[in-house]
């Protein structure tokens, strides 16, 4: 396969260079283009051409929503994966309606990152077992959701089970067991919904969601 020029359009610095590190072992990858917003994003397409945009969902002056739908618009030949925290059925229909061709969590392997780029130029789209899931569901329901970044704090129902046992004051390898998850993957979602809520550590998330009415 000839080089892949890919673009990542995040707000944190940190972040992008990350993904970029962790991806330099694949030789026919090569970013071409960074962007901190949508706008930036769009405004560097031209001269960049990228074939493949890495892109975060919530981000200053233009989120990734209208970024890759004018990018669906505009330039059709660019393959757009969603790279994000929000674990969320309803972002994932909406996102794969506007035009993008795979959707990804930020907790993401570096080798899956890769596959999904080379799949989305080989085929047009990567759909791991979470869009499967998503998109199986959507296809039986008539029911068209545009969820907002800027309303109602939205949880999956993972999230949500995780950050009610939380509040239950159980230990991560308690959860772990009681949902037959890895810790490790318990601490992923905590860490999430930390950066999400903007709390530092378990009992900011427990203040959080009794604030917030985000449990039953």
């Amino acid at each position: 396969m000839s080089i892949i020029k890919v673009a990542i359009a995040d707000d944190h610095k940190i972040f992008r260079k990350g993904v970029i590190l962790s991806l330099r072992p694949y030789s026919q990858i090569k970013f071409v283009m960074e962007a901190e917003n949508g706008e930036d994003l769009l405004n560097k397409i031209p001269e960049a051409q990228p074939d493949v945009v890495l892109c975060d969902l919530k981000m200053p002056v233009k989120d990734g929503i209208d970024a890759t739908k004018h990018i669906a618009k505009t330039w059709p030949q660019i393959r757009v994966i969603i790279l994000t925290m929000y674990e969320d059925e309803r972002f994932v229909g909406h996102l794969m309606d506007c035009g993008a061709a795979g959707y990804l969590l930020k907790s993401t392997d570096p080798a899956e990152i890769k596959r999904a780029v080379t799949d989305v130029m080989r085929t047009g789209f990567y759909l791991n077992p979470f869009v499967n899931k998503v998109l199986i569901k959507k296809n039986f329901s008539k029911q068209k959701v545009n969820p907002s970044l800027t309303s109602e704090t939205v949880l999956s129902d993972r999230e949500k089970e995780v950050l009610t046992l939380v509040c239950m004051e159980f230990t991560a390898s308690e959860i772990s067991l009681k949902m037959g998850i890895s810790a490790r993957t318990v601490e992923a979602i905590k860490d999430r919904l930390m950066e999400r809520f903007g709390v530092k550590n378990s009992v900011g998330l427990v203040f959080y969601a009794m604030k917030n009415q985000l449990i039953d």
